[in-house]
């Protein structure tokens, strides 16, 4: 299968890095009927963790965010790529950001197993539209 590049909206939320905290968080989110394509969380402070949020459907986290009282930040861009896992498939991926002279601030990828991968790059807010014609990217209103 040819890799696929989409352009997808991510939320930030900022919570305290406790134990337990995130699997009460993804409870909560699938109570409310929230699927999320990815998650990544971070330190942002002592006590503190920033958690990316990417949701199969932004208005069901949006929705879902106001219910439970979430104070999720504005929406923001983020690319998920997705392809047949091989030796440098998101090397070729990262060439075409590079060779278009935008700067990946942050990457994160996995093995998805049945011999697939999967990563979220992200990029300077000012480059998002730089990339995505890069990438050729698409933008994902849902995922199948």
């Amino acid at each position: 299968m040819k890799d696929q590049v989409s352009r997808i909206e991510y939320f930030a939320l900022t919570m305290d890095d406790r134990a337990g905290e995130g699997a009460r968080l993804g409870k909560k989110l699938a109570q409310e009927g929230v699927n999320l394509l990815a998650l990544s969380a971070f330190p942002v402070a002592a006590g503190r963790t920033q958690v990316d949020l990417v949701p199969e459907h932004p208005e069901k986290l949006t929705k879902a965010a106001k219910k439970l009282g979430l104070a999720l930040g504005e929406p923001k861009a983020v690319f998920l790529a997705q392809g047949t896992d091989r030796p440098g498939a998101l090397g070729d991926v990262l060439d075409r950001l590079g060779n278009a002279g935008i700067n990946v601030r942050s990457t994160t990828a996995v093995c998805g197993g049945g011999n697939r991968y999967g990563a979220l790059i992200w990029v300077s807010p000012a480059d998002v539209e730089a990339a995505t014609r890069a990438l050729g990217a698409t933008t994902m209103a849902t995922h199948h």
